[in-house]
């Protein structure tokens, strides 16, 4: 298979595809397989391009969206 987009690929193709990359997704592992594989569903049902994906969560990652939020500055309620 020369191309990963959704065009050119199958439900079933993408379904292996992101079972091949993320890698043993059945085995014992840490628990971080399933979070994956739904971060990457939209691609499997064919909405979000792989490309889509990487890009929402490492923009999500350098922007602190996940992390806690912030109320304010302890310093400048002085």
């Amino acid at each position: 298979m020369s191309s990963l987009l959704i065009a050119d690929t199958t439900r079933e193709e993408r379904e292996r595809i992101v079972a091949e990359s993320i890698g043993n997704i059945d085995g014992a592992c840490d628990g971080c397989s399933p979070g994956l594989i739904e971060m990457y569903q939209d691609y499997i049902e064919g909405r979000k391009e792989l490309r889509e994906i990487n890009m929402e969560f490492r923009a999500r990652y350098m922007s602190g969206a996940m992390g806690p939020d912030r109320n304010g500055c302890d310093f400048a309620e002085g």
